[in-house]
């Protein structure tokens, strides 16, 4: 760890790319302060335990472990020394419509022998191949001019050294911009069910494979490269571990603060204010808030009005969770299963264009208890269903509409997925909607993964972790570079803290801790 630098550095929102940036920033010598309106840290990835079920609340698929292990190794830790994980395999499994199921492995071998069986004479297997090929392309061009960099749009990404070098030029080339997921699949892969499975990498960005572009195909070869993770106590495991961490290093948590302004002088953050009225100080601020609700309602003015005008980002989908708990598991769904709608065009439509509930949805299925039996009563499972849904409209409500949605997810779940008695297997049960979650988490509009990914061009471009708007502000979260997902949340924050050091905002000082005492954390 460096040398204690002199101003602290406060931190809005203690979710996984809070927290990320906050270690990153004591690790590298800084003084930290982390507010946090719950009494919790880890933003979404919280945890609902009740009558002996423990579920995940909000992300449950934790690939990229080397993201997380970049963190720990910024302060000279193990990763290993503060989580226990386990790869699965198969990654997820797929129920399709017609009956038939198909595992997704991250070796190519079985997976190609997986897929001659589903569809028998080899086109289909070539073609996943030669994707995975362009996948991997794709993914070694954004690990060199996207990742762990303050990326806020094309411009950003390449300098007028290598603009019109030839590799470069290639590169962009190899990007496809203006071609989307969804046509970059099915140039590869003629089978409607492995390209409806392969559509979904880009539920993880919470967009329309339609709509979004075919750079972030690359996702496919970061799954089966670094493979699908469990920690040991579910994904909730991760940001106690990363609390943990922060805590030896320093950090000081304010739990139970709800920030209602960043102070600005001069285009410069000087400090922030409470929603109890409280004026703090800071050299620089890091917010793990939203990016468009952290430029309209914490800094207001010219300011947010300027950033909403630059560009208009649209909220990413949001989402109703089941929470199931079950006194008999089903022995034939994996840890991960996705239940696939009966058309994706259709699905696709209702959800981004006409902003209302799929009438067959794909459902998503996270069974822990196969992996780690603590999570339910012994034969039982704590089983969570999600099913995307449109951000919130002002005609949406939820109290009302629940119930009939609800049927219909359990609907498709007795057709596609075999889980024709579930109903009875049900003996507790809560639910998360959009508006729930836009209550909980204070997300725009209820969205999950913050920005939406569409746009052909340009829709994989986030907020820059570097305001370009205010001296000494940064941007984590999923709202922000690279993204939503747990490993890119992650990646934000690290940036946050990276660019926000490199940029040398706070120079280098004597030992000076701060004086805000420690905190409780509470539990989620």
């Amino acid at each position: 760890m460096k040398a204690k630098k002199s101003g602290t550095i406060g931190i809005i929102g203690g979710g996984l790319g809070g927290l990320a940036a906050a270690c990153t920033l004591a690790a590298r010598g800084y003084q930290v302060v982390l507010f946090e309106a719950n009494p919790w840290l880890g933003g979404k990835a919280a945890e609902l335990s009740e009558h002996g079920f423990r579920f995940d609340m909000g992300p449950t698929i934790l690939t990229l472990p080397s993201v997380l292990r970049r963190i720990y190794e910024e302060a000279g830790r193990r990763m290993g020394d503060y989580l226990e994980m386990v790869r699965l395999e198969p990654q997820w499994r797929s129920f399709f419509e017609d009956g038939t199921t198909l595992d997704l492995v991250s070796d190519a071998a079985v997976m190609a022998q997986n897929l001659d069986r589903l569809a028998p004479g080899g086109k289909v297997s070539a073609g996943y191949r030669k994707f995975q090929g362009l996948a991997k392309r794709l993914n070694d061009i954004s690990q060199r001019f996207f990742f762990y960099k303050p990326i806020g749009g094309l411009g950003d990404m390449f300098n007028a050294k290598n603009t019109f070098n030839a590799s470069t030029l290639s590169d962009v080339l190899a990007m496809r911009m203006g071609r989307s997921v969804a046509s970059t699949i099915r140039a590869h892969v003629p089978d409607e069910r492995v390209a409806q499975m392969l559509d979904h990498y880009t539920q993880y960005v919470g967009s329309s494979p339609l709509n979004s572009p075919a750079v972030l195909c690359g996702i496919g070869h970061m799954q089966s490269d670094e493979g699908v993770w469990y920690p040991i106590g579910g994904t909730r495991a991760v940001p106690l571990a990363l609390a943990k961490l922060a805590a030896e290093l320093g950090v000081q948590f304010r739990p139970n603060t709800q920030i209602r302004r960043i102070i600005v002088e001069d285009k410069r953050v000087v400090g922030v204010e409470t929603a109890g009225g409280e004026r703090i100080a800071l050299a620089a601020v890091v917010s793990n808030m939203d990016a468009v609700r952290t430029h309209r309602e914490l800094i207001g003015g010219e300011i947010g009005q300027h950033f909403n005008a630059r560009r208009r980002y649209e909220p990413a989908c949001s989402g109703v969770v089941l929470y199931l708990g079950l006194k008999k598991r089903y022995e034939h769904i994996a840890h991960h299963n996705f239940v696939f709608s009966r058309d994706h065009e259709e699905e696709f439509d209702a959800i981004y264009k006409q902003g209302e509930p799929a009438p067959d949805p794909t459902a998503y299925l996270c069974a822990p208890s196969q992996t780690e039996s603590a999570v339910a009563p012994a034969g039982g499972e704590a089983l969570y269903v999600l099913v995307h849904t449109p951000y919130l409209r002002p005609h949406h409500d939820w109290a009302k509409m629940l119930p009939t949605y609800r049927r219909t997810i359990i609907d498709k779940l007795k057709r596609t997925a075999g889980m024709e008695d579930i109903e009875k297997r049900i003996v507790f049960e809560r639910t998360l909607t959009p508006q729930g979650i836009h209550d909980r988490y204070r997300v725009l509009h209820g969205a999950i993964y913050g920005l939406s990914s569409h746009g052909k061009f340009l829709g994989a471009f986030k907020p820059g972790n570097r305001s370009k708007d205010v001296c000494g502000l940064y941007l984590a979260g999923g709202a922000a570079h690279p993204g939503p997902g747990m490993p890119m949340v992650m990646m934000s924050g690290w940036i946050a803290g990276d660019t926000l050091d490199q940029d040398g905002i706070v120079q280098s000082h004597g030992a000076r801790r701060s004086v805000l005492p420690p905190v409780e954390l509470a539990a989620a």
